[in-house]
């Protein structure tokens, strides 16, 4: 089985903690170069100096919330580089009920998330086909097959990501371009510390420990995934094994969502 990426490159959004971090790990053990995106240029420095040796490594800081400068620098980038493989990985929006969120949550998440990666994509996808050889890969939420509770706006904008997805896989194929999302269910990342805070703190005597254990006895596995587990999922998809999957949602949630 081909998993080879030498001479491969991969942009990785989020990619100073968590998940994404786990994946850039990840791709460059496969022989991919790697452009870490994020906002804390300190972060992305430190995490630069992780990876593998490879003096084609770079980073881009860029804060999504300031779509229009990252608009600018994924731009610029373009013109001097192609990218192979892009993941779109942002953290979500804050928990709590749809009835009670405000417009500019709404905002916030859909331009943090669907338009942030619509900006990557329209840079970066024309490379790919020129390359031939393109794959896209979304960190979303297995909210997309079961809504979760008290996590009314990401529900909303993660729903809109899948179907946007779905449709540039439509669209790509012809291109060896796959476009595929990975769904995580509950994974120990610094997200996940903060919803059972706030699920803590709007509780009447449930702690934070036990919010925890509720979320792993959810799961047929009865635990919650590391974020290497989730990286796994992004590597295989971004391998030239994956050449013919496209258009999908993968759970990686331990078996958690109760649809097929």
């Amino acid at each position: 089985m081909n998993i080879d990426l030498t001479g491969k490159h991969a942009v990785v959004c989020g990619s100073t903690q968590g998940i994404g971090k786990c994946t850039a790990m990840a791709l460059a053990e496969m022989g991919a170069s790697i452009t870490l995106v994020a906002r804390n240029e300190e972060k992305l420095k430190t995490v630069l100096a992780e990876l593998p040796a490879n003096d084609q490594h770079d980073y881009l800081v860029a804060d999504f919330e300031k779509s229009n400068e990252l608009e600018q620098k994924i731009n610029e980038w373009a013109k001097n580089k192609t990218a192979h493989i892009l993941v779109n990985n942002t953290g979500g929006p804050k928990g709590g009920p749809i009835r009670e969120a405000g417009l500019d949550e709404f905002k916030s998440a859909f331009n943090n998330h669907l338009i942030c990666n619509h900006i990557l994509v329209t840079a970066l996808w024309k490379g790919m086909k020129d390359a031939g050889y393109g794959r896209i890969i979304n960190v979303i939420s297995t909210s997309v097959k079961q809504p979760l509770d008290g996590l009314g706006v990401s529900n909303t904008v993660r729903g809109a990501v899948a179907n946007w997805s779905k449709t540039l896989a439509n669209e790509l194929g012809q291109f060896n371009i796959t476009v595929n999302n990975v769904l995580p269910g509950a994974t120990n990342t610094v997200r996940l510390q903060s919803i059972a805070e706030n699920k803590a703190a709007q509780s009447s005597g449930i702690d934070v420990a036990e919010i925890f254990s509720n979320m792993a006895a959810q799961s047929p596995m009865k635990r919650i995934a590391e974020p290497e587990e989730i990286a796994n999922a992004i590597a295989f998809l971004a391998s030239p094994a994956a050449s013919y999957i496209n258009g999908i949602n993968v759970p990686v949630d331990g078996g958690r969502t109760k649809s097929l």
